[in-house]
């Protein structure tokens, strides 16, 4: 099946909390990663399954909240075939590091979806 979930991120308003009670309840197994600019970004390695990841949210004053990314092959193409479609663009493409590249959207419903594009193949 195409286009399946990839991963799963946390913007929280407190990452040391969210991490002591993350890895409290599962078997995750979370590293930080420097991101650059004072960003810390911390991955989470679920063993089998979509891991993902948790930072700082990035948005001042807004709550805590899991966003899932979906991948596509041209994160370009698939962010404008979603406004086509109705959607917001909550942010557009971005790059990150050599990794890929991923916009988040929200839906004609309002829900919001990350898309990501790998440069890994």
């Amino acid at each position: 099946m195409g286009n399946r979930f990839v991963h799963v991120e946390l913007a929280t308003t407190d990452v040391a909390k969210a991490k002591g009670f993350y890895q409290s309840l599962f078997d995750w197994t979370l590293n930080d990663v420097e991101m650059g600019g004072g960003m810390t970004y911390t991955l989470i390695r679920v063993g089998e399954g979509t891991g993902g990841g948790m930072m700082k949210h990035p948005m001042p004053g807004a709550p805590s909240m899991w966003l899932a990314y979906v991948n596509v092959d041209d994160v370009k193409a698939a962010t404008a075939k979603a406004r086509t479609l109705g959607a917001t663009v909550v942010r557009d493409v971005t790059d990150v590091m050599d990794e890929g590249a991923f916009s988040i959207i929200a839906d004609p419903t309002g829900a919001m979806l990350g898309l990501w594009q790998s440069k890994k193949k």
